[in-house]
């Protein structure tokens, strides 16, 4: 099984690693079978799987039970799961919630937010919990943010994200992940930190690793698809499309022949 230890090895040696959101014990097993690195339970299933317009209604109950169902279908990927909109407002809800999810199966959870976190997170581990800060476009911050657009557009931006990413990290983030972001500021990112493994998702080929929603990745996604996003289900054919469609994401990763320039945001900071 994989483990936050080889994440940080995988970064080390310079290996990229491939992650999925998953959210059934099926469709887990499939990515186990095509050796996906590592799997997110997703708040992104209120959209995904509950047919919502965002993340917010995600409840703490769902997020365990799908974590659970996962976690039964798959033993290979190291497994982490959200805490949804407002389940870590407090240290409290945090502690309590975080412990829901890991019972469930997770082996770390993942936060939305910058240096305001700090405290949280340092709860959080000493109490033995890994935790991912999820930075740049946050989808819980959507009503905030004026919508779901690229972020850290300027110089100034870009320094404020690297100066919460700095403080996360400070405080015993173990994983950050950035999403929506300019290439090069990806690639400030995943370098400033040697020993931190970076995820990103529409923020460039040098992260370490790369997540995408399964659904928008199958060729699920109806309506407007993000810039980032690569149909993998199209390019393969045959009875086990969907494991072949995993297993050329997974490649397609660690030879980083994506996310390619156009699944890329290039802006000048």
């Amino acid at each position: 099984m994989i483990s936050l230890s080889d994440l940080r090895q995988f970064k080390q040696d310079g290996r990229k690693f491939s992650c999925l959101t998953c959210y059934d014990a099926s469709m887990a097993k499939a990515m186990e079978l095509a050796e996906v690195d590592t799997i997110l339970i997703g708040d992104s299933l209120g959209m995904a799987i509950q047919g919502r317009d965002s993340t917010l209604p995600v409840t703490v109950e769902d997020m365990a039970y799908h974590t659970a169902a996962v976690r039964r279908g798959n033993q290979h990927a190291l497994i982490m799961t959200d805490l949804p909109f407002m389940s870590y407002a407090t240290l409290n809800d945090a502690l309590v919630n975080a412990k829901t999810v890991m019972q469930a199966g997770a082996q770390m959870v993942k936060v939305e937010g910058g240096a305001w976190l700090n405290e949280t997170v340092e709860v959080l581990t000493r109490n033995g919990i890994p935790v991912c800060v999820h930075l740049g476009l946050t989808p819980q911050s959507v009503h905030v943010l004026g919508g779901y657009k690229l972020q850290a557009r300027s110089r100034e931006a870009a320094d404020k994200l690297l100066a919460d990413c700095q403080a996360v990290v400070d405080a015993g983030a173990a994983v950050l992940l950035l999403e929506c972001v300019p290439a090069q500021l990806g690639q400030e990112v995943t370098a400033r930190f040697p020993h931190i493994p970076v995820i990103g998702i529409g923020a460039g080929v040098e992260t370490d690793g790369q997540v995408l929603v399964v659904q928008d990745m199958l060729g699920l996604t109806f309506g407007r698809v993000a810039k980032f996003v690569r149909n993998f289900m199209k390019e393969q054919a045959g009875e086990t499309a969907i494991l072949d469609a995993f297993k050329a994401y997974h490649a397609a990763v660690l030879d980083q022949s994506f996310p390619a320039k156009e699944h890329t945001f290039q802006v000048e900071l």
